[in-house]
């Protein structure tokens, strides 16, 4: 309950400084980065506050030598969590880098980098079409986010990032991302001059890849799974 709390006072610091900073004194952007830097910061902080200052006291002894013990395997874990996502993260931003020099690029991946919809509108003085948009992407990301919430808890035992699938994820993305779908995307979009339509195809051909990697070695797991306990039969 603790991290609930820790985020919701997050939250209200997040809210206020957001229209202290940017609104009250001007800071615009810095201001806004501010606060988030902040609200970020907050929940870490909180929770350490909360594990040294007594509210652990049958879990914490305090600072020793204990706390570097089996260290070298959560090491690993993070590298690896934190490889598998700046991959995918540099992904998308390898098609912005690729296209930056072709024809109409700028419109071409305008939905990947910005979204202008709202401001054009504000610019034009149309507010009920800017709320009509913003009502629209609120609709949408709720009715997307609801439908993976209700697929993923189903099936939440077969997320690969949540389970201790980091290093294998991570491989799967050198392979896909970078050695099929970059250069696909490159021969599409120079030499057979596609331009951005090739870049894209490139670029969807490697998550495609990806996904039927990763399918690939779940049903390989599963099958090891399968052989095991048949080798091992149940005891009482």
């Amino acid at each position: 309950m603790i991290t609930v709390y820790l985020a919701a006072i997050a939250l209200s610091i997040h809210v206020f400084l957001s229209w202290l900073l940017t609104m009250k004194f001007k800071f615009g952007i810095n201001g806004a980065m501010i606060s988030t830097v902040l609200a970020f910061w907050l929940p870490n902080v909180g929770q350490l506050i909360f594990v040294t200052l007594g509210g652990c006291p049958q879990k914490w002894r305090g600072f020793s030598s204990l706390a570097f013990k089996d260290l070298w395997p959560i090491f690993k874990l993070s590298v690896s969590a934190g490889s598998m996502l700046c991959l995918e993260v540099l992904y998308n931003t390898v098609l912005l880098l690729l296209t930056g020099n072709m024809k109409n690029a700028e419109v071409a991946i305008d939905a990947l980098s910005i979204c202008v919809r709202i401001a054009n509108e504000l610019g034009s003085g149309n507010s009920k079409a800017a709320k009509f948009s913003i009502a629209t992407i609120v609709i949408t990301s709720f009715t997307i986010r609801f439908v993976l919430f209700a697929f993923f808890h189903f099936f939440r035992g077969r997320v690969a990032i949540g389970s201790g699938w980091q290093s294998t994820v991570a491989y799967v993305n050198v392979a896909s991302y970078y050695l099929v779908g970059v250069p696909i995307g490159i021969v599409l979009g120079y030499v057979y001059n596609l331009q951005v339509e090739g870049v894209w195809i490139g670029m969807l051909t490697g998550v495609v890849v990806q996904t039927i990697a990763l399918v690939i070695n779940y049903n390989n797991l599963q099958n090891r799974l399968g052989e095991t306990s048949i080798h091992c039969p149940k005891t009482s």
